[in-house]
Order: structure tokens, then sequence, then C-alpha cells
């Protein structure tokens, strides 16, 4: 399965700023933690699909989901309330990794990423250290998933961020490899094969 869903290439390639915001060993784990793209292919859902859609499908499917992410990770939350000065907010997901000891913040964005994207991140993780990280959690690790980014905005972006923050893609169809394109009947050949198959069972 890891095979075929090309782990190795998507391992530790989420554009990150985890060398200059954390310690050496936390970084290095950190970045081998995340991946670029993430895989929802298992949502079932079209490119076409929403914020809350996704977010609605991957608690649906949270074992799934886990796998995906990776070892280490423990599901905490979906929109996990935020009281800031009385004023409500609401964090997409919230996981804890367990070899890491820090809670991880994910926020989904429904499109391309955009550089403003990465302050509403940095509050939610200084909200998260403040109010909810104990004294021995290392300090919370942000994750944006969007559904397309421009890498060299996206490294430009994390330039002079302290917090530690990655950025990376998510996937809801995996598109086919060209060799398998071609070996697959075309949708004309299906449904003149299920009028086929219709046309036989009324007979």
């Amino acid at each position: 399965m890891q095979i075929e869903s090309r782990l190795l290439q998507r391992s530790g390639t989420a554009v990150t700023n985890f060398d200059v915001s954390l310690p050496q060993a936390q970084s290095d784990l950190a970045r081998e933690s995340l991946k670029d793209p993430y895989r929802f292919d298992f949502l079932g859902l079209t490119e076409e699909a929403q914020e809350r859609e996704v977010e609605d499908a991957l608690v649906k499917h949270v074992t799934e989901f886990l796998l995906e992410l990776g070892a280490g990770f423990a599901f905490v939350g979906r929109q996990v309330l935020l009281d800031v000065g009385g004023d409500e907010f609401f964090i997409d997901l919230l996981f804890y990794h367990l070899k890491l000891r820090c809670y991880v913040v994910i926020e989904l964005k429904g499109g391309k990423f955009r550089p403003e994207h990465l302050g509403q991140l940095g509050f939610y993780l200084t909200a998260i250290d403040r109010q909810v990280k104990n004294e021995q959690d290392n300090p919370a690790i942000g994750l944006l998933l969007c559904k397309s980014k421009n890498k060299v905005v996206a490294e430009y972006a994390l330039g002079d961020k302290s917090q530690p923050m990655s950025i990376a893609e998510y996937k809801l169809v995996e598109s086919l490899p060209a060799e398998l394109q071609t070996s697959l009947p075309s949708i004309e050949q299906l449904e003149r094969e299920l009028a086929w198959n219709a046309e036989e069972d009324s007979a």
C-alpha cells in the first residue's frame, strides 16, 4: 500500500520552517512526520468539494485519515473551541503527536495557498500554546492543508515566521498513471456495456 501511494516520495516534502523554529532533533522528526501531498482519495469526494465537506468526511473516516497522516498522531477533536479575550475561534482539526510530544493544529483551505492563511494558523498556535499545552509539551506545530500552492510563495510566506508551520497540498482524487488510463474502458464503452446488459436482463 505504501509503495502504491508513493509514501517515500511524499514523506518529508512539505514546505516548512522547522529548521529555524524547532531544535534540530525535533525539527528532523517533525519534517519526516509530514508529507506532501496528502492523499484523501478514500473520502470519495471530487475536486470541487468545499472545505467543510472535506472536514466532515475526514472526521467520518478518521481511521483512514490517521493512517494517511502517519505514525504517532492521535485525534483530539474538530472545530475545537478557543475562547480568546471573550471571542470564540474554532480550529478545524486538532491532533496530538505522541513522539513529538506536541499538539498539531491542522487548518484546511479549499483553494490555493495564500500568505494570509499563516496569520490565522499562527494565531491558533499561540492560543494552543497558552491555553491548552502542558509544561512538558513542546510548542504546537501548524499544518496548513490546501488544494494547491506555489512552492516559492509558500517558502517566502514562511520566511519570517518563528512558529513551527508547514504547508502541504491535499489531493481528493489521484489521477491515474498514463499506462492505466489507456487500459481502462472509456465512459462511452461503459455506457454501451451497461445498456447491453440492461437489454439482456429485460429479454
